[in-house]
């Protein structure tokens, strides 16, 4: 006597979960959507292809002082924020060792979760898409078995389309969605790893220079 109660409730619940389920997943298809813009974008102006002699670069910087390094740096063809962040880094020059150690070491980690924050987007859609596709599959399929058993092909058809277009929704926006995270991934190590060596270049750059100038102010 207990058991029907219950489950006239648990069919009530996942009755009223399916129209929730269907509009989280065209929102999961329009991010997935969107993000693929934007990755279309990333292509199309930080020319992502574009592959940046980092031994060159580096060699131009020696024996060079801030104003021309930042110079360097601006005619370069690196990305916009690596710009941006290697500007930051020769702008406090002036600062300690050990100080701008620490900020190089700071301007790198910012940068990482600035990259995880975007990849992050596209992990998360590619973990639900699935999971509300199958909510989606499995929700009307009790409706549609009733339907079965009392003759209703229409109901059943009606809850089987509801089935597989939701399984579809959900395996396209969970597909979209991981491909772009697997490039993106690609490229941003490659870029993280890229600046981390100009931002070390750099340390030893000004190390050096203050070196020289420690020997030059020693007196003969």
């Amino acid at each position: 006597m207990i058991l029907a109660p219950l489950k006239d409730v648990l069919h009530v619940i996942a009755s009223a979960l399916l129209i929730p389920t269907i509009v989280i997943l065209l929102l999961l298809l329009a991010a997935a959507a969107v993000e693929l813009g934007g990755l279309l974008v990333e292509v199309l102006l930080e020319r992502r292809r574009v592959k940046v002699d980092v031994a060159e670069l580096l060699a131009a910087f020696q024996g060079k002082g801030a104003a021309a390094i930042r110079e360097e740096i601006g005619q370069s063809r690196l990305p916009r924020r690596q710009k941006e962040t290697l500007g930051e880094l020769v702008g406090h020059s002036h600062l300690p060792a050990p100080s701008l150690r620490a900020l190089a070491r700071r301007l790198l980690d910012r940068e990482e979760r600035h990259y995880a924050r975007i990849t992050d987007r596209t992990d998360l859609v590619a973990r639900l898409a699935p999971m509300f596709g199958l909510m989606g599959t499995l929700i009307p399929l009790g409706p549609g078995l009733i339907a079965l058993g009392q003759g209703d092909t229409r109901a059943l058809a009606d809850s089987l389309l509801i089935a597989f277009d939701t399984t579809v929704a959900g395996l396209a926006a969970a597909g979209v969605a991981y491909s772009i995270s697997r490039l993106r991934k690609r490229w941003y190590g490659d870029y993280l790893s890229i600046l981390e060596a100009l931002l070390v270049g750099l340390l030893e750059v000004f190390a050096r220079g203050r070196g020289t100038e420690e020997e030059e102010k020693e007196p003969l």
